[in-house]
């Protein structure tokens, strides 16, 4: 056993291509060696912004021998009636390069065909490494690449120097102008110089000796302790950002964290904008003091040792102070404006080519949230909701979000507080847009989720009756994540409120283009579609989850009432008595030609079993209507006996045609009922 390393060195990487490029290599590395027979140790996973690195312990130097038996053409082929062979069989020998002694018959499917057994002896794990390990390195991907030099390899940035070791010994690995050594490099400024890589193990120790951490898990723990240490020291808390703190760790190779100040006068700016440019523009940590307010101070993480600290200090918090009077001098400026002022200005924005532009979408906007106050329940909120919808949209031509379009809404919301807005209507232009992404909040004032509400569905509605519909991964328009905050709403506000009625509402917002019945059909099975895999996601059966969604029912509370209690029946007692009353009803059922009864014809097991149902009927129904679908199906399961004896007494499929007819009929009207908490056909009874 050999300790492996490869290690790919490269110009500064964008922080964000790092660790899908490492999991890349690192798989397509343990996958090859998997496929060529060898066995390994752990492997452990090294990046940088200048490397990506595997090393492998204990990696087998050679493969096993193998006995290998080769499939050839069946007998009846391979030899004729005197037993000789054919010329199919001659061929087959001399494909595998052996002699007529090495031929065995054996059976397969049926047949009997020749084979031959071949002994591969293992090879040199060595000397399969190089071109392994080339045709990995070549067809490594980044989002963005770009062609280097004169050669045909792309690559996001280009590299400068491999490391491919097979214990001490250097794999002879070339891509491109590179031929693969033992020489690493540290840090650009702090590092001696080339760094020798002896053997693997070596690898982690020799790069922190030279000023690299090259264990991006050590370094996400360094630099969040380094903050931590340092926010105690200025009386202050961090807030704990994990994207950030890996993007962080993704820029550098050595951190050293330290403390800058910004001037106080920059309070008055909202916290959202002063921490927005902390983060998305520097990448620095803000502070707050113990009652969670902002203080005029921030933490960066610099790249290289603490020497000169207090110069990169002044430099950076020279840069801050530049991009926070920008965004103060934004933010003075566009309290100059009223919200409302800004609505001519929508107009001008194009919101879908084919849609229209944003003010195009608010007066759609305006009329979908007034509809959606009837129908959800809150008409004593149509004035704030109707000032919300017309509001929503203003700040986007503010500068301030041109500037920082991630503070859309919440821009909306200080400009509408700042000029006197009622709370709820400046809260719910922040809410509107959530949630943005599937766990999110979703709005808490009804003001926020009416136009929310109106905000998702428009667009869905708009982007279907275009035929923008998403297919497999492909969503440029990000539908399913509107689809997902319709559903979230939905559930987490109770709304008995029918999806087919909710996009007919929306579509009438529209007059070009219009969506279609076959495109409507396909929204309300796309927003249910959502629905299942959120059940699934919280660990509901998939054949409860489609049954329940398979009934006539389209609102996201009752749906949801259904899962809950078919999953809960069937760990139960009477879950069988279900299922076979179901079964027996359905089986014969599916004959019914007619819904209609002939009352005169009834024979007294006929009149009996009309009665049940009918009772039956009266009792599920008001249970329907209450929720109470475990009540449902407890009745269900109790009328198997009623079931039994019908079939008991009679023959259903009787030679008079009407006393046939009768009966069918009856057992449709039964399966109805059955039907109530979902399609039962789809449930797995034997789980």
């Amino acid at each position: 056993m050999q300790d492996f390393l490869l290690e790919l060195g490269f110009e500064e990487l964008p922080a964000r291509f790092i660790d899908s490029a490492l999991k890349q290599l690192s798989e397509a590395i343990t996958s090859r060696l998997t496929q060529e027979r060898l066995s390994f140790g752990e492997v452990r996973l090294f990046s940088t912004p200048r490397r990506l690195a595997v090393l492998i312990e204990g990696l087998q130097e050679k493969q096993d021998d193998m006995v290998e038996e080769i499939k050839g053409p069946p007998v009846s082929i391979a030899r004729d009636a005197e037993g000789n062979l054919t010329k199919a069989g001659l061929g087959f020998l001399r494909s595998q390069q052996v002699d007529e002694q090495a031929i065995i018959v054996k059976s397969f499917q049926g047949g009997e065909y020749l084979y031959v057994r071949k002994e591969v002896q293992g090879q040199e794990t060595y000397a399969l490494l190089k071109p392994v390990l080339e045709d990995i390195i070549a067809h490594l991907g980044f989002p963005k690449n770009m062609r280097w030099g004169d050669y045909d390899l792309r690559y996001a940035r280009p590299l400068r120097w491999i490391v491919a070791l097979f214990g001490t010994r250097v794999i002879p690995v070339e891509v491109g102008p590179i031929k693969a050594g033992q020489v690493s490099f540290g840090h650009r400024q702090l590092s001696a110089g080339p760094i020798t890589i002896e053997q693997p193990s070596d690898y982690p120790a020799a790069l922190k000796e030279n000023y690299v951490i090259a264990d991006t898990e050590e370094r996400v723990t360094d630099i969040w302790q380094q903050i931590q240490r340092l926010a105690q020291e200025h009386q202050a808390t961090v807030q704990e950002d994990q994207r950030l703190l890996k993007e962080v760790a993704n820029l550098v190779e050595y951190p050293t964290a330290f403390v800058g100040e910004f001037s106080k006068q920059f309070l008055d700016v909202p916290s959202e904008v002063l921490i927005t440019s902390m983060k998305e523009h520097q990448r620095y940590f803000p502070l707050h003091d113990s009652e969670g307010r902002l203080k005029a101070c921030f933490i960066g993480v610099r790249n290289g040792a603490d020497n000169h600290l207090d110069l990169v200090v002044k430099g950076n918090e020279k840069v801050l102070a530049a991009r926070l009077a920008d965004a103060k001098f934004f933010y003075d400026e566009d309290l100059r404006t009223e919200l409302a002022d800004h609505l001519p200005r929508l107009d001008q924005v194009v919101f879908q080519e084919k849609l229209g532009t944003m003010g195009d979408k608010v007066r759609r906007l305006e009329k979908l949230t007034a509809a959606l106050t009837e129908l959800l329940g809150h008409a004593e909120h149509l004035d704030t909701a109707l000032r919300t919808a017309r509001l929503a949209k203003c700040d986007l031509v503010t500068q301030m979000v041109y500037e920082f379009p991630e503070l859309q809404g919440v821009m909306g919301e200080k400009y509408a507080l700042a000029q006197g807005e009622e709370a709820a209507v400046a809260a719910g232009i922040r809410e509107h847009y959530m949630p943005r992404f599937a766990g999110d909040a979703v709005p808490t004032t009804i003001e926020g989720t009416l136009v929310s509400l109106a905000d998702k569905l428009d667009t869905l509605v708009g982007y279907f009756a275009l035929g923008k519909i998403p297919t497999g991964s492909q969503d440029p328009f990000a539908l399913r994540r509107q689809a997902q905050g319709v559903v979230q709403i939905l559930r987490q506000g109770g709304y008995l409120v029918s999806i087919e009625k909710l996009v007919g509402t929306a579509a009438e917002g529209y007059s070009d283009p219009n969506l279609g019945e076959d495109q409507a059909a396909a929204l309300v099975k796309f927003l249910l579609a959502r629905l299942r895999v959120t059940l699934l996601e919280q660990g509901y059966s998939y054949d409860i989850v489609d049954a329940a969604l398979a009934s006539d029912d389209d609102q996201i509370p009752s749906l949801l009432n259904r899962v809950s209690a078919l999953s809960d029946f069937r760990e139960g007692e009477l879950f069988e008595d279900l299922i076979i009353g179901f079964e027996r009803v359905a089986n014969l059922a599916a004959k019914a030609e007619v819904d209609t009864l002939e009352k005169d014809a009834f024979l007294p097991a006929d009149a009996e079993f009309h009665t049940s149902v009918q009772e039956l009927e009266k009792t599920c129904l008001p249970l329907v209507e209450q929720g109470d679908f475990q009540g449902v199906l407890q009745q269900l399961a109790g009328f198997r006996r009623q079931v039994d004896r019908f079939f008991d007494q009679v023959m259903i499929m009787d030679e008079d045609p009407v006393v046939r007819s009768n009966r069918l009929a009856l057992l449709k009207q039964a399966l109805k009922l059955y039907r109530l908490c979902g399609d039962l056909r789809l449930v797995v009874s034997n789980k």
